[in-house]
Parts: structure tokens; C-alpha cells; sequence
């Protein structure tokens, strides 16, 4: 399997510094800040990185769940949340909100319910966050 690289650079102060974030497959570039973090300013941050990333996971996860119990798959769209908070001696993320919407012609919802909270256990961003709060809201259209 291969590793997946990223990399950022950060110049100056935490305030009024800057940084560049680059995906090792070239496939994106941007820019992140004090305010694009902690506020509402322009570019990137680690959360919203780690929210596309947790989303993308957990849609292909469910699909593959979903397909190997059987069902034809049209579609899965998730979206996710993910909460910075101040804490004593810094920040934290306090809690990601997963939001999914599957279209699974045949499937009941009592089965779709137990394959995507497995989803939210099994798929490796889940896991890797396991430390953090997951919720899941999954409904099937």
C-alpha cells in the first residue's frame, strides 16, 4: 500500500503569519492563516482538511460496507463537521458530525442503519480520530 504525503510550511508569528499547504499529489494547493483557522478569514485549515478528508473516507466505506452486503450502491454524499475549541493550554477538537445520505434501492433501514454505524467505527479516518467525538446522523433517499 502506499504512503500518502502532505506538506506546509508556516512563516512568522501565530498571529500574523501565514502558511502554504501542498497534497503530494499535486491535486491542490492553498493558503492558511491565524484567521482562516480561528475565524472566518480566507484559505485553509487543518479542520477543514481533516473534515474533507473524514467525509471522503466514510463515503467510500459505506459503499464498500453497503456493496458487500449485497446492495447495488447508486450513491453516498457525506459531509462532515469538524469543532475547534479553545481548552486550557491551547485548542482541541472537540467533536466531528458526520452527515450521510445514501441512495440503496432494496435496503431497509434497520440494515442500512446497522452497516453505516459499523462504517462510523470501521473506516480508517474513524479510527485515526477515534480520540474525538463522532457523531452520526445517516438516512437513506
Amino acid at each position: 500500500m502506499p504512503v500518502r504525503t502532505s506538506d506546509a510550511k508556516w512563516q512568522g508569528d501565530l498571529k500574523s503569519g501565514k502558511g502554504t499547504v501542498h497534497l503530494g499529489s499535486g491535486a491542490w494547493e492553498g493558503q492558511y492563516n491565524f484567521s482562516s483557522r480561528f475565524e472566518e478569514g480566507k484559505g485553509t485549515n487543518p479542520e477543514e482538511l481533516i473534515a474533507a478528508a473524514h467525509a471522503a473516507c466514510f463515503s467510500m466505506a459505506l459503499s464498500a460496507g453497503l456493496s458487500g452486503a449485497g446492495f447495488t450502491v447508486d450513491s453516498v454524499a457525506t459531509s462532515a463537521k469538524v469543532k475547534v475549541e479553545p481548552v486550557p493550554g491551547g485548542f482541541e477538537i472537540t467533536k466531528i458530525d458526520l452527515v450521510t445520505e445514501a441512495k440503496v434501492p432494496g435496503i431497509d433501514k434497520a440494515a442500512f442503519d446497522k452497516i453505516a454505524a459499523a462504517t462510523k467505527e470501521g473506516c480508517p479516518v474513524s479510527k485515526a480520530l477515534k480520540a474525538v467525538p463522532i457523531s452520526l446522523d445517516a438516512k437513506l433517499v
